[in-house]
């Protein structure tokens, strides 16, 4: 199975990388979080939050202490899902 799911990732480090991705994304779901919501929040976050507390940042903290309140993109407001 894997090696149909990694075939186009063209390297080892592209497919190390995805498994990386699909792997947060996964918890996300299995944490009951949107991942879009999620990714929005954390990648605007990343910036600004201080690099000795990142673990707050995986979905389970995060869903913890940013969920109730998470950064919205500007496309949130333009198709006014609110």
């Amino acid at each position: 199975m894997g090696r149909k799911n990694w075939l186009f990732c063209w390297t080892e480090l592209g497919a190390e990388h995805l498994g990386i991705v699909q792997n947060l994304l996964s918890t996300c779901r299995l944490q009951g979080i949107d991942p879009y919501d999620y990714l929005v929040d954390v990648l605007q976050r990343v910036a600004t939050h201080p690099a000795k507390d990142v673990a707050q940042l995986t979905p389970r903290w995060w869903k913890e202490r940013f969920a109730p309140n998470p950064l919205r993109s500007d496309l949130y407001r333009i198709r006014g899902r609110h």
